[in-house]
């Protein structure tokens, strides 16, 4: 099935801008997210589709990279894998296309020459990983252990490819050089041949356990230290992490991509937090002093006598300690006015006995509202 495009993924428009697309993937993704649908197999590809259109859409090269190529920007062939496995980043799709010294115009008109030598060390691929975190693992900062299933060095043949001493010959194929040389109308592009991978000679003797490779696929834990204050979309990068280079090259980086679960008491709005808090409409009518929950612990509010429902009420630093090390966001408590639902019968006597004595000085904004309803009828 085609994929669907990221910007009516996130339900945002082609120009919206950074926050615009934060804020509308934060929604949508508390919406979806398979802690408030367990069992929904469809909330879960919904939630899953949010995550990969706002990997792209978030980072200025990669969206411009989807705006100018669509999806075909980001090869669909390249190897993916769910759970512990990680997959590869679509900004190294990026990278071999536009960066690296080279781009996709000087492979077509220079018969396919690059910079890197096909026959000498490459870097491993950069792998993808998913983790996610509790409210309070995010805010607080923690320490995890993971499980990546990555191409490293095979443990038989320590990654030469060949039983014994390697015995190699020229490659049938290509002839040695590495590449075939393929028409496209009035273009030959050269590409590296498929069968030797671009070395020129094949190895006699192959490792059995690789076959020749000489990387094989192992599960290994990576421990991250995941700092206070990150989000759902925050990216981190385990550098030498990813998969094992060919012929002695360096490994490739681990990306870890962070996604948040959404918490009982408090909506986070950047580093700010927002929650409501009920309270009694004798609370209200008459102030009180209110306790509510922090990340820190317990803290007052003062209401004032009169206090609407729907009043927020600021709390300073009392937010999200900031990821760069900026100070903390606040908390904005919001009091919401609950009325009784079950009145016995003293209770409902005294409020009818209420009733009787209010007049607009007690309710200014009522009587306020009935003296422009008035005017408008009439």
């Amino acid at each position: 099935m085609a994929k669907r495009d990221y910007y009516e993924v996130l339900g945002v428009a082609k120009g919206a801008s950074e926050e615009d697309i934060k804020k509308a993937y934060r929604k949508l993704a508390v919406k979806h997210h398979p802690d408030k649908n367990p069992g929904d197999k469809s909330a879960e590809e919904k939630f899953k589709e949010l995550g990969e259109a706002y990997e792209v859409l978030s980072e200025s090269q990669k969206r411009a990279a989807y705006d100018q190529m669509g999806h075909d920007a980001f090869d669909p062939r390249r190897r993916a894998q769910a759970g512990g496995a990680g997959f590869h980043d679509p900004s190294d799709i990026f990278r071999e296309v536009f960066g690296n010294g080279g781009s996709i115009f000087e492979e077509l008109f220079s018969g396919g020459s690059r910079r890197a030598d096909p026959r000498g060390p490459q870097r491993g691929d950069d792998l993808r990983y998913d983790l996610e975190l509790t409210f309070e693992e995010a805010v607080g900062g923690c320490e995890k252990e993971i499980s990546v299933t990555r191409l490293m060095p095979c443990e038989k043949c320590s990654g030469s490819g060949a039983e014994g001493p390697p015995r190699k010959r020229t490659c049938a194929t290509c002839g040695g050089r590495g590449q075939v040389v393929t028409s496209r109308g009035i273009f030959s592009l050269a590409q590296a041949c498929p069968r030797c991978n671009g070395q020129g000679q094949m190895i006699e003797n192959p490792c059995r356990t690789c076959e020749g490779e000489g990387r094989q696929e192992r599960p290994g834990k990576v421990n991250l230290r995941i700092p206070a204050g990150v989000d759902t979309g925050t990216r981190l990068r385990s550098t030498g992490e990813g998969e094992s280079g060919r012929r002695g090259g360096p490994s490739g980086d681990l990306y870890v991509v962070l996604h948040v679960r959404a918490h009982d008491l408090f909506e986070r709005d950047g580093d700010d937090l927002h929650c409501e808090v009920p309270i009694h409409f004798v609370q209200a009518a008459l102030g009180a002093d209110i306790e509510v929950p922090t990340l820190q612990g317990k803290a007052h509010i003062k209401l004032p006598a009169g206090t609407q429902s729907g009043t927020t009420f600021r709390l300073r630093t009392k937010g999200v300690r900031n990821v760069h090390g900026h100070g903390s966001g606040d908390l904005h408590v919001k009091v919401v006015v609950e009325i009784p639902s079950k009145l016995n019968s003293a209770q409902r006597a005294k409020l009818e006995e209420f009733a009787q004595l209010c007049d607009e000085t007690v309710n200014p904004i009522g009587k306020g509202f009935l003296d422009r309803a008035k005017a408008f009828f009439s």
